[in-house]
């Protein structure tokens, strides 16, 4: 290739780089009812799912309550099991419904204040206190449910379930689990 395609090449970059977009990736974001929260994220709180809220105890061989009912044929539940996971998730669904629900609400709350230019440090402040606590609260329901569910199962499920659910690893031990 002769100098003067290379010039013209070179010539060229710097153009495309301008003509490049250079948009905010929150853009669209300020069509949503709840400018921070996506409505897939409302969803998720108002019907209490999970959200990875447990993900430190998921992920260290505390099972969560919906995946044990889940998998309670190939965990082989006993009566007695089942009967105690469905009361953990009964539990855990109540409290993470009424809690998303205030999360829910103290958002849109902080969103309008925001959008009427009615927000002031002292508001700032105590609304997000309010909303940060709210969200400790709910990722404590969760873990704790996965905590409840550990004395539930036997060490031989725990392991199980960690296989079934893709995280078994080799040389990971499963001691001191659940019931003795």
């Amino acid at each position: 290739m002769g100098k003067p395609v290379w010039l013209l090449l070179l010539s060229i970059v710097p153009l495309l780089a301008l003509a490049q977009e250079h948009g905010s990736p929150y853009a669209g974001r300020q069509e949503r009812e709840i400018k921070a929260l996506s409505a897939d994220k409302v969803l998720a709180y108002l019907e209490g799912r999970g959200i990875e809220l447990a993900l430190a105890a998921e992920l260290n061989h505390y099972p969560g309550p919906l995946h044990a009912l889940e998998l309670a044929g190939p965990l082989k539940l006993t009566a007695a099991q089942r009967t105690q996971t469905e009361t953990v998730r009964a539990a855990i669904l109540g409290e993470a419904k009424k809690l998303g629900r205030l999360i829910v609400e103290k958002e849109e709350e902080l969103d309008g204040l925001f959008a009427g230019g009615a927000i002031d440090e002292g508001g700032l402040r105590t609304l997000v206190r309010e909303i940060a606590r709210l969200q400790g609260e709910l990722r404590i329901a969760h873990l704790r449910r996965h905590l409840e569910m550990k004395g539930i199962l036997t060490p031989e499920q725990v392991k199980r379930y960690d296989e079934l659910r893709g995280y078994a690893q080799a040389g990971v031990r499963h001691e001191g689990h659940g019931k003795e």
